[in-house]
């Protein structure tokens, strides 16, 4: 079993919900585990050494909700409202996509998150077993969705089932596959009660879009005489694990619903921003101990697959929202950054720093100007430290990135491909599109 040892590091680790910063440390690496935490000097030795003097080791980053492979349109809708950036923008120019395409842009994702400490995500997209198989390339760890409408029908619907079961537990357990139903509002009661069914009998969960706007809910309310959390609740979904994406609108008969359930929230406060989405009321949903992970959502609306602007983010709206500058402090914005997506995909042995945790660890620099004096570990990595401190990722006990430098990829070759399909992706003729896709 191949030993790794980290020598010499400060560590995040975590009791219970509250951060633990540890100076001076030692961490060994026994395959894919973590194998022990402790003093400097007091481990051993081991055939690989990373010399980590001066660095901050935190557990690899969760992504609890992304469309990886639509970097490929990055900056496409800027300064657009929610309806317009779908059918003007996003609808048309995803039509033109191919199975090669989308597995390109999810290598220029993965390797945007690993840049940025991101070990694990959450992803719902198309074309899946493209976006696997990059998962199987780079090495990082994946939860994958494939997203169906329910105008696509069952067939479709089916070749879905056949994605779950075909990697189910593929590139030696780093894929897990759940159910990916796009919405509540785009996909009816019954076609959610046979997701929820064959979740039961696959034994996995779904991944959704639930009450993202306001509109969302009202069209609900007008079309079932039932909120999206109702209507999903009613068809089951709460029996099993599920990752609602955004869900910024419930109501207080909704929290109760989700209250001790299998459901998880994914928050990505930038896309809110920008699209003028409104905000959710996270300590709502922490009070009923529902489960929180952060999430960068599409690049195309958050514009970087980023989790440290999320998490600083996610602070900063919520203390303004509630006018109280002691809402989301630095003990549960970091128990939400970094423990918070394991808790909502189900991942136990993610999320900390411990003995018998998954090796998924992240390397940071603390040297930079902004970074210093340290006088509050925790703030620092809040509010100072970033994707650019990034110094060495390791994800289930191999390193992808260390010093600036992919060792699971080539940068270049895929640049190269996403370039070359650019002129094609960004089709001009958008008037066309539009009339294709009416608002």
């Amino acid at each position: 079993m191949t030993k790794t040892l980290i020598r010499g590091c400060d560590a995040l680790t975590f009791e219970g919900t509250k951060p633990v910063f540890l100076n001076a440390q030692d961490i060994l690496i026994e395959g894919k585990r973590i194998a022990a935490l402790g003093k400097s000097g007091t481990l051993g030795e081991a055939k690989k050494v990373i010399d980590a003097q001066g660095m901050l080791a935190v557990p690899g980053m969760i992504n609890s909700h992304a469309h990886v492979p639509m970097v490929l349109f990055r900056n496409a809708g800027p300064d657009l409202n929610a309806n317009d950036w779908f059918n003007k923008v996003i609808f048309p120019l995803e039509s033109n996509l191919t199975p090669e395409d989308v597995y390109w842009g999810a290598m220029l994702g993965m390797a945007e998150m690993i840049e940025a400490g991101i070990t694990c995500v959450a992803d719902h997209y198309f074309e899946m077993d493209q976006v696997a198989k990059a998962v199987e390339q780079t090495g990082l760890r994946a939860n994958l969705a494939w997203a169906v409408f329910e105008h696509q029908g069952y067939e479709r619907f089916e070749q879905t089932l056949e994605f779950v079961e075909r990697w189910q537990g593929k590139a030696g357990g780093r894929i897990t596959t759940w159910l990916g139903p796009h919405s509540s509002y785009l996909c009816g009661p019954e076609f959610l009660r046979r997701c929820a069914e064959e979740a039961g009998r696959l034994g996995v969960g779904n991944h959704l879009h639930v009450s993202e706007t306001r509109e969302q809910v009202t069209l609900s309310l007008e079309r079932y005489g039932r909120t999206p959390v109702e209507v999903v609740a009613e068809a089951g979904l709460l029996d099993h694990p599920a990752i609602f994406a955004h869900c910024i609108y419930p109501t207080e008969s909704d929290l109760e619903l989700m209250r001790g359930r299998l459901v998880g929230i994914a928050q990505a406060p930038k896309t809110y921003l920008a699209m003028a989405m409104g905000l959710a009321d996270l300590p709502a949903y922490l009070e009923r101990g529902i489960a929180v992970g952060l999430a960068t959502d599409g690049a195309v609306s958050s514009t970087t697959l980023d989790l440290f602007e999320q998490m600083r983010l996610t602070a900063l709206t919520q203390k303004d929202k509630a006018g109280d500058a002691a809402v989301m402090n630095l003990d549960t914005v970091l128990d939400l950054a970094f423990q918070g997506g394991a808790r909502a995909l189900r991942q136990e042995a993610l999320g900390n720093l411990k003995p018998g945790m998954l090796a998924d660890v992240v390397l940071l620099k603390q040297g930079r100007a902004a970074a210093q004096p340290v006088n509050n570990q925790a703030a620092n990595l809040v509010y100072n430290l970033g994707a650019g401190d990034v110094d060495t990722v390791i994800c289930d006990g191999q390193v992808l990135y260390q010093h600036g430098k992919h060792l699971t990829l080539d940068l270049d070759e895929i640049l190269k491909e996403v370039r070359s399909r650019l002129p094609r992706l960004m089709n001009k003729d958008l008037e066309k599109k539009i009339a294709e896709y009416p608002a």
